[in-house]
């Protein structure tokens, strides 16, 4: 079969041909992958940044980690994958597959789970959103940050505050839901002012944060407290495109009413991740069928993994392997 595979670990997957995989026990499946989406984990784990990565070489292997695709009996669904999925066909696990209706896409299946994941679970499970509060999305200019705006709104959402430094794609945030646009452009100084604006008027209760790095720290510096009551903010880490380590001063977890915590792989419990694939995914599956969730995505054919691997896409979009 024809698969996207890594000889070397760092190094760009090759479109090469590869022999094809045999399930292993009775919780196993094989299924025909139709389309994969490339996620930044997916890219963390080949180049072995992503702490899920480990040390294992990755040495003539097929990379992916979920796909859609058909079973042998005609049905379509997501899975997650036991081998690599970027490939005519993979082993899926039968316990983690979703079922999908008839009237979404392919690609747009495909492009979903992580950004789902990456959202709502730190939504839903971390921060114990409840609707009517306020959400500030740190970083909402990539496609996990759009489909979060999307998400909050879902679930009840008064005001949506969204930060970024592409002010094109930022604009274009308030037609997805958001309220009000923060410019990391900015300098300091006049991002924390716009932050405190926003407190005083309307306190933020929850903080989703795909950026951590430096707008972190000036996110932390606008909640330090004075020694008053301070209004209760839930701050969930989820990524770190600006920079894994930040200073953080002992002053402002003191001063302030905060709950931190992070959501991704290994913060979650079985429950919760159970809950994922039979509820959340398929309510999120069924709206954007319904076109009530607006996917940014970009197919390439699997021939021209190498090519677009690393590709940075404008606008955020998520580039969708069709196979």
């Amino acid at each position: 079969m024809k698969a996207a595979v890594i000889y070397n670990k760092g190094e760009m997957p090759k479109y090469a041909e590869f022999a094809d995989p045999i399930a292993q026990n009775e919780s196993e499946i094989v299924i025909s992958v139709k389309a994969v989406a490339i996620t930044n984990l997916d890219r963390g784990i080949v180049s072995g940044a992503h702490y899920s990565a480990g040390n294992d070489s990755l040495s003539g292997t097929v990379i992916g980690s979920d796909c859609v695709g058909v079973l042998e009996n005609g049905q379509r669904v997501y899975a997650r994958g036991i081998n690599g999925t970027i490939a005519e066909k993979a082993i899926v696990d039968k316990q983690r597959m979703v079922l999908l209706p008839e009237d979404i896409n392919d690609a747009v299946a495909a492009a979903l789970p992580n950004a789902v994941a990456g959202s709502a679970m730190a939504l839903q499970f971390r921060a114990g959103m409840q609707p009517g509060e306020t959400v500030l999305i740190n970083g909402a200019t990539g496609f996990t940050g759009q489909m979060a705006i999307q998400i909050a709104k879902h679930y009840g959402a008064k005001r949506i505050i969204v930060t970024g430094r592409n002010e094109k794609t930022l604009k274009s945030l308030l037609t997805l839901g958001a309220d009000e646009i923060i410019s990391l452009k900015q300098d300091d100084q006049s991002i924390v002012d716009q932050l405190k604006a926003i407190q005083q008027e309307t306190p933020i209760d929850i903080i989703l944060d795909y950026l951590w790095g430096h707008s972190a720290e000036l996110i932390f510096s606008f909640l330090k407290g004075k020694g008053n009551f301070t209004h209760k903010v839930r701050y969930v880490s989820i990524g770190a495109m600006a920079g894994d380590s930040i200073q953080l001063s002992a002053a402002i977890l003191r001063s302030v009413d905060l709950q931190l915590s992070g959501s991704g792989l290994g913060s979650w419990n079985r429950e919760q991740v159970k809950l994922l694939f039979s509820e959340i995914l398929p309510e999120m599956f069924l709206l954007a069928a319904q076109q009530k969730l607006k996917v940014n995505i970009e197919t390439i054919p699997l021939v021209h993994i190498e090519t677009m691997w690393n590709k940075e896409l404008p606008d955020g979009k998520r580039v969708v392997v069709i196979i």
